[in-house]
Formats: structure tokens, C-alpha cells, sequence
């Protein structure tokens, strides 16, 4: 296991500096600082100066190695914008956006399983009609669409929930109903389609012939062994979710990592633009690697 967890450890440092390089020169692109900070009757001589305190007058090659040389003594530089650590402020973002996280997936886990495991084991009823109704209309649904709905509705015409920003709990429902609903549809289906495969294995006909009650069979014996698919996708919505739900963030106002990262686009940020970026992918990377290791605890035949 360790010289696993030590190839795909080194797999992730060779991804997160291909990302680095690339990410460093294509911001670069958006544009000069200088047109964003300074009064647009600015003399050159003032934009030269602010160039040198920012080290942004120098040619890319050697603004990209100053980086580098800075990146591996842990120091992100500073905000151009608010003047700090530019990993101080991402991580300040990023810690809302994993709450937004962590909250959404614990109820999709939860739900999405159970209504999955009760439409296989009802297939063809009503039931399963209603749960695969839904699901799939939930795994369509655009997430801006149904964020603007539900801004309309609860919160313009009926006055039940503020439409942005954060406080109380309050603030939570309409950003966290709205990432829920995308994950909730695509893992119903996986859920649903793993188990019928699973409920139709020769154990399931045997625990059934000695009497084994249905609830030991769906959540017990049948559970384990169709979650490998579950776990894969599982993980992949929760890293879409920690890459910064940038539209529904963006939509409510929420100060979560990927409206900070739009932010710092449009304002040329650039140090705040690469911490956002690393901190997001070695997230990823983390979350990647913990599901590799889920599928071992699931299935021994992993193990060998």
C-alpha cells in the first residue's frame, strides 16, 4: 500500500507542476495590472513602479523561476488587490466552500443511496418510476437555471430566504438545494443500476431462500459490493463541488473559493489566481487519492 500511495503521491506533484506552468503564463494573458490599479492618467513612470514593487517588470522567464524559488519555500506571494498573503486568502475562501462541500455530499451520500437501493429493490414500481423521474431530471437541470429559480421563487416572491451573502442558517439553504440537486440525480442512477445488478447475484437468491429479511439484504449484504461504481462517482462530484462551484457561488454571492478565483481573474490577481488553482488541485488530488483507498477497504481482491 505505501509504495501506492507513493506512485500516485508522485503522479500528483508531476500534475500539479504541468498545472502550475500552465496556469502562470495563461494568466498572464488577461492583461496588464496596471490598467485595473492605476487611474487611467497614470504616468508611464508610475506604472513602472508599480510593475517593480510587484515584480511584473521583468520578462516571464524570470518572473516564472522567482516563483518557483518562492513556491518551494511555501511563500504564494501576495494579493495585488487586498494587500495580504495570497494564500491567506484563499484558504479563508476555500474554507467556505468546503463547508458547502461537506454539507451538500453528506446529504447527497445519504439520500441518493438510500432512494437508489429502494428503486432497485422496487424496480418497475411506482416507486422506481418517481426516484428515476426525478433523478434524471435533477442530473439535467443546469445549475444556473435552477439557481435563478429558486431566487425568484423563495426568495423575491415568497420572502422566505435571503438571495446572497452569508450569516445564519438561512444563508445555506438555496446554495446548498442547488448543488445538491445535479450529484442527487447522477448517483440515484449509478445507485440504482449498480444494485439491480448486485440483487441479482446468486448470494442475494441464497440470503432470500433462508429467509434473510429484505432490509440485511439491500443495506447489508447487496451495499457493499455495488458501491465501487458509487465511490467513483461519489468522489467525482465532490471534487467538482471543492473545484469551487464557481456558477452557484457566483449567482448567491457566496465567498467561497470559486467566486474568489473569478474575481481574481477579472482583476488580474495573479498570486491569488495560482493559490486558488494549487489549493483546489492538491484538494483533488487528496480526495482522488482517498477513494483509491476506499476501494481497497471495499474489496480485498484490490489488495493483492
Amino acid at each position: 500500500m505505501l509504495r501506492f500511495v507513493s506512485r500516485r503521491v508522485l503522479a500528483s506533484f508531476v500534475s500539479l507542476l504541468g498545472l502550475v506552468v500552465m496556469v502562470f503564463f495563461l494568466s498572464r494573458l488577461t492583461g496588464d495590472p496596471t490598467d485595473l490599479f492605476l487611474p487611467i492618467d497614470a504616468t508611464e513612470a508610475m506604472r513602472e513602479q508599480f510593475r517593480a514593487i510587484h515584480g511584473l517588470n521583468d520578462p516571464l522567464v524570470v518572473q516564472f523561476g522567482r516563483y518557483v524559488w518562492d513556491l518551494l519555500h511555501l511563500d504564494f506571494g501576495d494579493s495585488i488587490r487586498r494587500a495580504r498573503p495570497a494564500i491567506d486568502v484563499v484558504l479563508e475562501a476555500f474554507a467556505w466552500t468546503f463547508q458547502l462541500a461537506v454539507i451538500t455530499m453528506a446529504l447527497v451520500a445519504v439520500s441518493a443511496t438510500v432512494m437508489g437501493s429502494l428503486a432497485a429493490f422496487w424496480v418497475g414500481r411506482p416507486f422506481d418510476r418517481v426516484v428515476t423521474f426525478v433523478s434524471l431530471v435533477g442530473a439535467s437541470a443546469p445549475d444556473f437555471w435552477i439557481a435563478i429559480v429558486a431566487i425568484v421563487l423563495f426568495s423575491i416572491n415568497l420572502g422566505l430566504l435571503p438571495t446572497s451573502g452569508t450569516g445564519g442558517w438561512q444563508f445555506w439553504i438555496l446554495p446548498v438545494a442547488v448543488l445538491f440537486i445535479r450529484p442527487f440525480g447522477l448517483i440515484v442512477q449509478v445507485v440504482r443500476g449498480s444494485m439491480i445488478s448486485a440483487l441479482s447475484s446468486p448470494y442475494v437468491k441464497t440470503a432470500r431462500a433462508k429467509g434473510v429479511r429484505n432490509r440485511p439484504i439491500i443495506f447489508v449484504h447487496t451495499l457493499r459490493n455495488a458501491m465501487l461504481p458509487v465511490v467513483t462517482v461519489m468522489g467525482d462530484q465532490a471534487a467538482a463541488l471543492l473545484n469551487g462551484a464557481v456558477v452557484v457561488e457566483t449567482i448567491f454571492g457566496f465567498p467561497g473559493v470559486g467566486k474568489l478565483m473569478i474575481d481574481a481573474i477579472l482583476q488580474r490577481d495573479f498570486n491569488v489566481i495560482l493559490a486558488a488553482i494549487m489549493v483546489t488541485a492538491l484538494a483533488i488530488f487528496v480526495m482522488n487519492l482517498l477513494i483509491d483507498l476506499a476501494y481497497l477497504l471495499l474489496d480485498p481482491r484490490i489488495r493483492t
